[in-house]
Formats: C-alpha cells, structure tokens, sequence
C-alpha cells in the first residue's frame, strides 16, 4: 500500500509515499545523474554506491546538490519500488525533467520505505508485467507522449579510435585503420577520432603537434563513404589551454569543475556570449571539415551551478548550451551526450550513453562504481536498457575483441544483448580470429525499436 503523509523531514525534502512493506523484499531502482552515475536495483534495505574516488562527486554525480544521506537511495528525478516480487510497481519522477530535476530519497523503516523530494514529482503506480524493468519503460513510454519527444533516428556502426590509440592517436593510424576494414570485411559506417587529436582540452581547432591534418583526414573519410566523426569535451577547459588563458570571464569565476588530464578544469559559462559564440565558431568550423558525427563528453560540466552572466537554473544553461551545438551543426548530424546529465538531456541527443567507460580490466582498482570497468559499464548499462528506443539510441560503449580485454567474451555477450549504438574500438591488424570473427557479427547499424518489456 502507498500512501503519502506528512512528517518532520531533511531540510528541503518533503514526503511523497510511505509504502508499507517488508523491506528485505522489497526492490528499489535508483537512477543516476549522469552517464556514468550508478544506475541499478537494490534491496529496500541496502545502500547504493557513493563516490570513493576523489572529486568523482564533481565529475561522476550530482555535483553540488544536496548529497546523499549516509543509508539508502537517492535518484535523480526518478525512482522505482516494488514492495515484494510480483507486486506493483511504484514511480516516483519529475514532472518535466527538461526543466527540473528533483533528488528522490529512499529509505527503509520499520514498517516499509519511506519516499522524500525536494522538488516537484509525479507518483504513479504500475501493476503491469515484467516489475520494475517493465514499468520503467512504461513510464517513459508515456513521457514520451506527453512531452511529444522525437522519435530516435538509426545510426550506422562505427569504429573509434579511443581504447587502441588513446590521446597518442595520429592521423596517419586512423588511415591505416580505415584502409583495414574492407579487407577485414568489417561494416564501418561512421570512424570517430576520439581524444588526442587537439592541442589542448578546450583548443579543439589547434591541433596536437604530432596528430597532423585533422580536416584532411575527414576528407578522407567521407571519401570511402563513410561518416567522420570527432570527439570534444565542449564545455571543459583545462587550465593549461590557450582557451582557459585567453578567455578567464568565459567560465564560471570560483567553480571546481575537477581534475583531469594532469589539471584542473573550468566550465564554460554558457549564458556567456562569447562562450556561445566560441561554441558556434568550433562547431561550424568542425561541420565545415565534413564532420557529421559528434560525441560530446564530459557533459556534466554544463549543469553545474555558478556564477552565470545571465542567471538561470542548471538544467536551462546546460540546455542552451546543447541547441547552440545543434545550431551549428544542423539537423542531420548525430549527437552522442557522454558524461551527460540524461533526463536533462531528453529531446536534444540522438545517440546517450548510457554507462561509465568500460575498460580493459572486469574492476576498477578503486572501487568507485562510477569509473571505467567492464562490470560498471554493464552494471549501469543493463539498468538503462529501458531507454533505447524511446530517449534515443543507446550507447553501451565499444566492443573490445582482442585478447588484451579481460573476460572479453563476458563483454562481447553484453554488447550483443544490449541494445543501441555498435562501436569498435580495437586495431584490426590485431584481432585474432575470434576477436574478428565476433567483430564482424556485432558491429552493426542499430535500430531505433524500442526493447520490449519482456527483453528488460
């Protein structure tokens, strides 16, 4: 049974339902921030994943809201409980996560679990099949219609030069790739150059001394008929750029924005003129270049508070900042949002990922949920299933085929169960023959069909 009461709660946060259960049956979904923000379901009396490395609170959750308590849950403008197996299903979310996002906690008690909110929600009850998977894409189902969000569009198989060349990449290896995909009989639609071709993060037009022609190189692409793709961090700068020095009332003046790339970063300030127009410029120039594929990471730096020039909530300034991309871009290119705020995204991505980073090793050293390993990116991965088809299309990140990924078949099994986008990342020279043999049966265009409730 629900029922909403009233009672003396944290500051800011309000009661939504008491759910009379026993909370060693029940189920709680708890759904992150971001990208790479531990999204799963738990036990009502268990306590989900905090951060563990040092500012991941800055760059993995929700930096600057209300943290979470010490016990329980805390979602991110959505949360979902089932009292017992086979019982119905309780949704609690914000109302318009394009505008507002309220943190939902939840907690065990003696009689059940208790739901508190410090901002405008939604309580609906679900007593279709399939549990909380099967609610949660009814819900979203049914935020789609009211929000009258775009249908996802399909987007071609890819290849990426991040996992095998890091920030070292050259263009003259990205060739080399591309010349190795017919013979390999590899379908590669789109080839991404990745991190590493820029002078500095945020001096995303200069590029590496040592990377060599990035325009070029795009040409080269789209001369074999696929697609170019490029990666930025758009709204980052680090402290070493040339961005950074020449332009300081361009961020947000007292803002940690983390640490990365051996320094630390600055958020663009995006009410800032020059900021957008900065944004413009880089994004047309890019478009120019025969780009039509563009992966935005680091997102999160969008939405964090501060002192704007033209004062607005977060989720407003993150999104002004996303249709000045889109602006510049046009309608037809793909955006992929990594690190991305995900229901603050919705109507503005075409491609989410929907996990951290996997990596090369099954765990992170750390511990921390949040950072890249295989079984993170599984983990949050399989708990945002939901989504593909419905938000957009599903970034599980990229296939890792060769020898070098530990469980690499545990990992390749993920990426065929999973819906969405079909990425690899590995040199082709360097796949033995189940590695290739498996690369060529994944690596295919997605489908926008949205995952039936009984696949979740």
């Amino acid at each position: 049974m629900t029922r909403a009461a009233g009672a003396c709660e944290p500051a800011g946060f309000r009661l939504v339902a008491e759910i009379a259960c026993d909370p060693d049956a029940a189920r709680v979904y708890e759904h992150g921030w971001q990208s790479w923000s531990p999204t799963d379901t738990y036990p009502g009396t268990a306590t989900s994943p905090r951060p563990v490395f040092e500012k991941a609170d800055i760059t993995n959750w929700r930096a600057a809201e209300t943290p979470p308590p010490a016990t329980g849950f805390q979602g991110e403008g959505l949360v979902a409980v089932q009292p017992a197996p086979g019982a119905e299903v309780t949704v609690v979310s914000s109302p318009d996560p394009r505008r507002h996002v309220a943190s939902i906690r939840v907690a065990a008690t003696a009689g059940g679990l208790r739901v508190t909110a410090n901002g405008p929600v939604r309580t609906s009850v679900d007593s279709g099949s399939h549990g909380i998977p099967g609610a949660l894409a009814r819900w979203a189902d049914d935020l789609v219609a009211r929000l009258a969000l775009p249908r996802p569009r399909p987007v071609g198989s890819m290849w990426c030069s991040w996992y095998r060349y890091w920030d070292t990449v050259t263009d003259r290896q990205v060739l080399d790739e591309l010349r190795g995909f017919e013979p390999a009989g590899l379908d590669v639609g789109i080839v991404q150059i990745d991190d590493g071709y820029q002078a500095g993060i945020g001096d995303w037009l200069d590029p590496r001394p040592g990377f060599g022609d990035l325009g070029a190189l795009a040409g080269h692409i789209t001369a074999s008929g696929r697609r170019a793709g490029v990666w930025t961090a758009p709204f980052l700068a680090g402290h070493g750029s040339r961005l950074w020095r020449d332009h300081p009332d361009w961020f947000l003046a007292g803002v940690d924005a983390g640490h990365g790339w051996e320094q630390d970063l600055a958020a663009l300030d995006l009410t800032h003129p020059g900021a957008l127009d900065h944004l413009t410029t880089v994004f047309r120039r890019f478009r120019a270049m025969g780009f039509s594929f563009y992966k935005l990471d680091f997102l999160y730096a969008g939405a964090l508070p501060g002192p704007h020039a033209e004062p607005a909530p977060p989720i407003e300034v993150y999104r002004r900042g996303l249709r000045t991309i889109r602006d510049a871009v046009g309608p037809d290119a793909h955006l992929l949002g990594c690190g991305a705020p995900i229901l603050p995204s919705l109507g503005l991505v075409d491609v989410m990922r929907v996990s951290p980073d996997t990596a090369l090793r099954l765990d992170h050293p750390s511990g921390d949920s949040s950072l890249p390993s295989s079984r993170n990116a599984r983990v949050t991965g399989r708990a945002r299933e939901w989504q593909h088809g419905r938000f957009w299309i599903n970034d599980p990140d990229c296939l890792l085929a060769t020898p070098a990924m530990e469980e690499r078949e545990q990992w390749a099994r993920w990426v065929e169960r999973s819906a969405g986008l079909r990425t690899s990342s590995d040199a082709v020279t360097e796949l033995d023959d189940w590695g290739l043999a498996t690369t060529r049966r994944l690596l295919r265009p997605s489908r926008p069909d949205a995952v039936p409730a009984d696949r979740l």
